[in-house]
């Protein structure tokens, strides 16, 4: 896997799927509901982060619903990844479903709002090039990283299918 290197965006513990991707914006397509992330916590998030930056926080991100929009419209916000102590399981296995890089780690709460950061997927590292520290995290098993490399469990198995690697 690559390296994802950006800025970071700072959320606190327990952030839900209603305040990723609110309610009221559910019947808009993917595309159009991206527009509107993390309005449930920020009003003004979506005009103030740029493709590219990283999302970080605390323990249980992605709680509440198993809707994949919230995933879904993370991902086409531009958000290259997430960073958390640990996340609600269904919401880390629908992002890694759709090809969105998750990563646990339990020192998350060190990096702070505004800090540079590169993630080294293959040797388990998040950097803080701000502060100068580094910090482990969990390497996906070569199933993960191949579906994240794909964009997407979907992608992966219509590019499988396709080449004939795989027989229904």
């Amino acid at each position: 896997m690559q390296k994802i290197k950006g800025k970071t965006w700072v959320f606190p513990d327990n952030v839900d799927t209603d305040m990723i991707n609110p309610g009221r914006y559910l019947k808009l397509s993917a595309d159009q509901a991206a527009k509107h992330i993390f309005e449930g916590i920020d009003p003004d998030f979506p005009s103030k982060f740029q493709a590219g930056d990283i999302i970080v926080a605390g323990k249980n991100f992605g709680c509440g619903s198993s809707r994949e929009s919230a995933p879904a419209a993370i991902k086409l916000s531009g958000i290259s990844a997430i960073i958390s102590v640990f996340f609600a399981r269904i919401f880390f296995r629908n992002a890694i479903n759709l090809g969105l890089p998750v990563i646990e780690c339990k020192e998350a709460t060190r990096i702070e709002e505004g800090n540079e950061i590169e993630i080294d997927f293959e040797n388990g590292v998040i950097y803080n090039l701000t502060k100068n520290e580094s910090y482990s995290t969990t390497i996906y098993p070569p199933y993960i990283q191949e579906i994240i490399n794909h964009g997407g469990l979907v992608n992966m198995l219509e590019r499988k299918l396709s080449n004939k690697e795989i027989k229904l």
